[in-house]
């Protein structure tokens, strides 16, 4: 039975993660960390990854860029591997989790569905194919939602720009000089309500547009997703591995 972590347990992801967890028979939930912990009677809430006395064969972070850090620290120290499914992340942040993943073995993916997945495959096979249309990028997200645009968003942005690396993002238009330039992204952000994750990708050419997209229609799917890659990567030495990397 494969013990579990789950830094962020108490926040709208972790929740979804922590029953999920609870319901998989080859798991067994050690304990959480949230940073204002409450009562639980089924498991341990810790304040800090450093607070925790447990030991386990994998962490799972659905918690904030802001904690990177703290759980970095305590996955190098315990050599626990880690899949870190949190959005947001800087440069910087990006490049301590990639040097983390020297040491450690290291699941980093901006969004855990294998549709989300599948879409960015076929981002890039349309983009090569249609690689004069403009290229524009909408996601959807309920109103709590903190960072824009979506880690998603960035994702099929940068599939396609591995196809044209030229291509430089726009972050929505605004203005009486917002005309569109050649070799760009638009990307779009949305927020309202209780969506899950909506991302369409658009191909706009001359009389013809193409559009990919893909519907979360619950959060168990990011949560199902970030344990299977669990399950994946407790069998890899140090190394940094995506959703690629397991679907291969």
């Amino acid at each position: 039975m494969l013990k579990v972590i789950i830094n962020g347990c108490l926040g709208k992801m972790g929740k979804v993660l922590t029953r999920c967890v609870q319901e998989d028979e080859d798991l067994k939930l050690v304990c959480g960390v949230s940073q204002n912990p409450i009562n639980n009677g089924s498991f341990d809430i810790y304040p800090k990854m450093n607070d925790i006395n447990e030991g386990a064969d994998v962490i799972i972070d659905f918690s904030h860029h802001s904690t990177l850090n703290d759980v970095l620290t305590f996955a190098i120290k315990t050599k626990t591997p880690l899949v870190i499914a949190t959005t947001g992340y800087n440069e910087d942040e990006l490049n301590k989790i990639k040097e983390a993943s020297k040491i450690i073995p290291i699941f980093h993916s901006s969004n855990m569905s294998l549709g989300v997945n599948v879409l960015l495959k076929l981002v890039k096979e349309a983009t090569k194919m249609l690689n004069n249309f403009d290229i524009e990028v909408i996601e959807k997200h309920h109103n709590k939602k903190v960072d824009a645009p979506s880690g998603t968003a960035i994702m099929i942005a940068n599939a396609a720009k591995d196809v044209l690396p030229n291509v430089e993002y726009n972050y929505g238009r605004y203005g009486r000089k917002a005309k569109r330039s050649e070799n760009e992204i638009g990307i779009h952000a949305i927020r309202g309500g209780t969506i899950v994750g909506e991302h369409d990708v658009i191909y706009a050419g001359h009389d013809e547009v193409v559009e990919l997209k893909h519907i979360a229609q619950s959060k168990d799917i990011f949560a199902k997703g970030s344990i299977t890659a669990a399950k994946y990567l407790v069998n890899q030495i140090p190394g940094y591995y995506n959703m690629d990397n397991m679907l291969s």
